[in-house]
């Protein structure tokens, strides 16, 4: 039987220990952040969460040892790419998620770094003077030509896909153009919490387009409400407004007077009689 070392022992006791106490598990990726920079995030975030770091193998093991008591954890084995890392928290995912993108600077591309999402190079006049620039945008797959004497690049061109590892010649290219496509930061890949997984697509919240949207579906609700005269504590008032206005339409349409029309009846009577008066040059 093959010796275990005490230290390997004692860290997937550790990180099973973690498990049982916090009930959000998240998968944090460090590749390519620099060391001083992820000792000062971990700082800043140990009030929110705890990030642990450790062989993916002893994490497996981990994970294997404690699936029968925390489901669907097992799921998360398929996040542990890059330089992993495991983050136990009580903080709300999504919170979590915004707070982390929010931290992370934008960093120039280097060769062989995989591609956090589509790198575009938009449209648009460079600085360049026509010359050999022109085929080696073309070696990117990026379609330039020639405009007012300067180099420009005709048309959106995608230069690496999610996923993918940069070329050499794209990282060279997006250094030139100023685009620097990589984020430097705790990127928090996925999170486990009650047994369902959310990736960074679903963490990643617009938050001012989710402020939008919730903004108009109460709109759209509160009409739909007064619409169909649904009653309700908050439309109340509204909707008694609304059928004392079209009451009153109705009683100065048709001549009914009570106290709150006659004013407008009289009012209607003398506009239609200066219109008569006026018809007949009285």
């Amino acid at each position: 039987m093959a010796h275990v070392a005490e230290y390997k022992k004692k860290t997937v006791k550790e990180f099973e220990k973690l498990i049982k106490e916090y009930p959000i598990i998240g998968v944090v990726n460090m590749e390519n952040l620099p060391s001083a920079q992820m000792c000062k995030m971990r700082a800043s975030l140990r009030k929110e969460c705890v990030i642990k770091m450790t062989k993916r193998r002893l994490m497996k093991i981990v994970i294997s040892n404690v699936k029968a008591s925390k489901p669907g954890i097992e799921n998360i084995e398929k996040y542990l790419g890059g330089m992993p890392a495991l983050l136990f928290t009580k903080e709300n995912p999504f919170r979590l998620f915004s707070m982390l993108k929010k931290s992370k600077s934008a960093a120039p591309a280097k060769p062989g770094q995989t591609a956090p999402r589509d790198i575009i190079v938009k449209a648009g006049p460079t600085s360049f003077a026509p010359g050999p620039i022109i085929s080696e945008l073309a070696a990117c797959g990026i379609k330039s030509g020639v405009e007012a004497g300067k180099v420009a690049i005709k048309q959106d061109s995608i230069v690496a896909r999610e996923g993918d590892k940069i070329k050499p010649n794209v990282a060279a290219m997006l250094m030139r153009l100023g685009i620097e496509p990589m984020e430097v930061g705790l990127n928090l890949v996925a999170v486990l919490e009650n047994g369902i997984i959310y990736d960074r697509k679903v963490l990643d919240i617009d938050e001012d387009k989710f402020k939008s949207d919730v903004d108009s579906a109460a709109r759209w609700a509160l009409n739909l409400a007064v619409e169909i005269v649904y009653p309700s504590r908050d439309i109340m008032g509204i909707i008694i407004g609304k059928a004392f206005r079209d009451a009153k339409g109705l009683s100065v349409s048709q001549n009914i007077l009570s106290d709150a029309t006659t004013g407008a009846i009289l009012a209607k009577a003398e506009m239609q009689a200066k219109a008569v008066a006026s018809m007949v040059n009285i």
